[in-house]
């Protein structure tokens, strides 16, 4: 009889679960974001990170945790905005995302963590198709939180190293043509 019980409640877990998910929401330039609870390993606050030479501007530096070197990308940089600068409330969230099968660590600076909430998928919504202030393809849906819309990143597609790395060398690119001796002279 216990085992019938024990997968009942299975069942119902799993059913509240797949019907709604847990969010970190943050601030960011004034605007609400969430992402996940599940990509995010842990929230730190803003440290000391070293700069490394040649990197995307939107890419801040590097930290060591824990003996791991984990890049921080500026996610209002990211999102083609002005960075808000730092704050006592700033903080560097740590993600895990996927990359070519790979996990891989990654941390975002946002402007302040607000908190965890559960949102219903019934009350989320599929991307706006345009209006929106990021690119489309970074925004996973539009969770709405007490008549307010927060939007739902899609954590691989902003932080995708392959797409980081490209806006890297096109970066890289548009300097060495800048400065090339044919340019200037």
């Amino acid at each position: 009889m216990g085992a019938i019980v024990q997968a009942k409640q299975e069942t119902a877990i799993a059913a509240v679960e797949e019907n709604q998910g847990q969010y970190l929401t943050f601030a960011l330039a004034g605007e609400m974001f969430a992402i996940p609870i599940l990509n995010i390993k842990e929230i730190i606050e803003y440290g000391q990170l070293t700069s490394v030479p040649m990197m995307p501007s939107f890419i801040l530096g590097v930290i060591n945790l824990r003996g791991s070197v984990v890049p921080v990308v500026d996610m209002a940089a990211r999102f083609g905005r002005k960075s808000a600068g730092i704050t006592r409330r700033t903080c560097i969230v740590i993600i895990e995302i996927d990359s070519d099968g790979e996990k891989q660590d990654v941390g975002i600076m946002v402007d302040s963590v607000s908190e965890v909430l559960e949102i219903p998928r019934s009350e989320i919504e599929p991307p706006p198709s345009f209006g929106a202030r990021i690119r489309a393809d970074f925004i996973q849906g539009m969770g709405k939180i007490a008549g307010k819309f927060v939007i739902i990143l899609d954590v691989d597609k902003v932080l995708s190293i392959e797409e980081m790395a490209q806006l890297g060398q096109a970066g890289d690119t548009a300097k060495d043509a800048l400065t090339s001796p044919e340019t200037l002279g």
